[in-house]
């Protein structure tokens, strides 16, 4: 079934159409009122390009370069040159839904009328999202400042119809050949459109707004793998109670203690050790502790998306048309400015990674607790069948805690090594894409862990019985032995199972198997 078409105007984009677009190949269309913002903001680009006085980007070189004033009859060339160039990024492919989220975001800019290139190139750039052609872009290239300038120059070039790309069916082909099959004609650049189609944040934007989408199904997961985890190992839910979390009115922490609560209630594993003869004074701070670790997280996660609603609302380019509707002399102007840093993108992508890889290390925490008899309070050691005979999930637990160090080598910050470049003109620079490099890494690593602690928490529960599991911790348990992540018993072949687990993590399966038992979790 085709996706709804996504209309871009001069608004922000909504992150569920940038999903949409990004991850489910839905078509795009400039809506009118972008179109005419387009066509005001060229009118002013192709008045200065007229004038004597140099304009910088309109008339000039770019960069350290930006001195020179380009003659009429090599501008063209000017804009050619430039995407060219700047299209020099190496190492692997990066994934479709980040090509496809920058391309949407670049042509939202685009779509604001501040950026002065003509109607057929924005369209042109619509066109290629429509028709699933995805220019090849590489790993390495981008430092974050000056935008994501090589990522978005792979772009550009597939509109002058020159390098790879990938079409709708995936299949590698040259840009002229692929755009030539879709019934489309490259364009040739006119002043400052080269520039204005390659200078922005939109490839660490990109990866930004698809990591939160990711974010807050995986710590909606990570509350349910803690509550599993709780339960199996005869934790107590008191900890959770909505009074205490008021004493500290961290609003994540609310949510997740919540979320903890509605999870184990009518849980029989839980009522087996309510009673006044339990010795359990206090549970360790992996489980006891996990509102606190899971809403510091949500709360980060809130405060990212934050800072992705303001870019998302913003017109990132250099320089910029401004004074559309008069200004000083009612012609409109066109100004350098410094918007297109990454600073406030890199900033909140490194924080998320942080917050990932402590929701990361507090699960494989809770996970290897399970595994050791001294902790696990009378399960068999490792969760095996015949301990000795069977190593049952021991070396589940070294894979979680592998990701983990991963993870916390990761947690570095991008954003704090800035390497000067364009002969000094550019000397001090984000790493905003690197940081959102990693960052897409992170999240992948937390769903992996967070898979695994489920997986093991669902045995946990299993080697329980007689004793029943809550209703909504029991979804989970069904859910993962549907899907091949089989009950207690000899040892088989792990990985496939471990990979089945984080499908459904990664999918939102496991949290829409709760929430059609219990309820939407906060």
């Amino acid at each position: 079934m085709t996706p709804q078409p996504v209309i871009v105007g001069i608004g922000a984009v909504v992150p569920s159409d940038l999903v949409a677009v990004a991850r489910h190949g839905a078509p795009v269309v400039l809506a009118d009122d972008a179109l005419a913002a387009v066509d005001r903001a060229r009118a002013v680009v192709e008045r200065l390009a007229s004038a004597a006085t140099p304009t910088y980007g309109v008339s000039t070189g770019f960069g350290a370069l930006a001195t020179r004033h380009i003659e009429p009859d090599l501008r063209a060339r000017l804009q050619r040159s430039l995407v060219r160039s700047h299209a020099a990024g190496s190492g692997p492919e990066v994934e479709r839904e980040v090509v496809r989220a920058l391309m949407l975001l670049r042509l939202s800019t685009l779509a604001t009328g501040r950026t002065g290139v003509r109607r057929e190139t924005a369209e042109l750039l619509a066109a290629l999202l429509s028709h699933g052609i995805t220019p090849v872009v590489h790993e390495y290239g981008s430092l974050g400042c000056s935008g994501d300038l090589a990522p978005l120059s792979h772009c550009a070039l597939a509109l002058i119809g020159e390098g790879p790309v990938r079409d709708a069916d995936g299949v590698l082909r040259d840009a002229g050949e692929a755009l030539a099959a879709a019934g489309l004609a490259p364009v040739e650049l006119g002043a400052k459109e080269g520039l204005a189609l390659i200078n922005g944040t939109d490839g660490m934007l990109g990866m930004l707004v698809l990591a939160l989408a990711d974010l807050q199904v995986l710590l909606r997961t990570a509350d349910v793998a803690a509550a599993m985890s709780v339960e199996a190992l005869l934790g107590t839910d008191r900890v959770f109670a909505a009074d205490l979390q008021a004493l500290r009115p961290h609003p994540g922490q609310a949510s997740s203690a919540a979320n903890l609560v509605r999870l184990l209630a009518d849980s029989g594993v839980v009522a087996s050790h309510r009673g006044p003869d339990c010795n359990r004074v206090q549970d360790a701070y992996s489980l006891r502790c996990a509102p606190q670790v899971h809403g510091a997280a949500r709360d980060t996660v809130d405060h990212a998306a934050l800072v992705a609603g303001r870019e998302l609302a913003s017109a990132v380019d250099n320089p910029v048309v401004v004074d559309l509707d008069g200004g000083v002399d009612g012609q409109g102007r066109v100004e350098s400015n410094g918007n297109f840093h990454g600073a406030p993108v890199g900033y909140v992508l490194d924080f998320l990674a942080i917050a990932a890889a402590d929701v990361a290390s507090m699960s494989e925490r809770r996970t290897d607790r399970f595994l050791d008899k001294a902790r696990n309070h009378g399960l068999p050691p490792f969760l095996a069948d015949d301990p000795g005979v069977d190593s049952g999930l021991m070396i589940a637990q070294y894979t979680a805690a592998g990701i983990v160090s991963d993870l916390k080598r990761l947690a570095v910050p991008a954003s704090v090594d800035s390497i000067p470049s364009s002969a000094m003109q550019e000397d001090h620079v984000s790493m905003g894409w690197s940081a959102a490099r990693k960052l897409r890494r992170a999240v992948d690593g937390l769903t992996r862990v967070v898979a695994i602690e489920l997986m093991t928490a669902a045995r946990g529960l299993e080697l329980r019985a007689p004793l029943t599991p809550a209703p909504a911790t029991a979804s989970v348990v069904a859910l993962l032995r549907e899907h091949g992540v089989s009950a207690p018993g000899p040892d088989r072949h792990l990985a496939p199972e471990i990979e089945a687990a984080v499908g459904l993590v990664a999918s939102g399966a496991v949290v829409k198997a709760v929430e059609d038992t219990i309820g939407e979790l906060s």
